[in-house]
């Protein structure tokens, strides 16, 4: 059974990564009816609307009233979303120092030099 579960949440990780891509397409806030048009998967709409009520509750969304409902839209594109992810893990975690060593030790020397070439860029804009 615990396989089960596993099953169903990666399903339902895939489903809120195709919700969040439709929206990025979109360009434009989205009703839940117009996301589940767009997904076409045969869901119910009342699924759509409940994932993003629940982005939105997380701080991934924002809304709109508009009539019958709610429009929604990222409140930041792909990357963005990604670096919020990750910072909060860091912020969750006691050995802050322990996290960074292991993820830039993990790093390819391609994403190193990116690194480090950032956080010099980084450090020349502070003032």
């Amino acid at each position: 059974m615990a396989n089960g579960r596993r099953d169903e949440r990666r399903q339902h990780g895939e489903l809120v990564a195709d919700v969040l891509a439709v929206l990025w397409e979109s360009g434009e806030p989205m009703t839940a009816r117009q996301v589940n048009a767009v997904l076409d998967k045969g869901l119910a709409r009342t699924t759509t609307a409940t994932i993003l009520a629940r982005l939105h509750e997380k701080g991934t969304l924002r809304r709109t009233p508009v009539p019958r409902g709610f429009a929604y839209e990222p409140v930041a594109d792909e990357a963005g979303l990604a670096a919020s992810r990750m910072r909060r893990e860091l912020e969750s975690d006691l050995s802050r120092d322990l996290v960074l060593k292991r993820f830039v030790s993990s790093l390819s020397a391609d994403d190193e030099e990116t690194l480090r070439r950032l956080l010099l860029k980084a450090g020349d804009e502070s003032p």
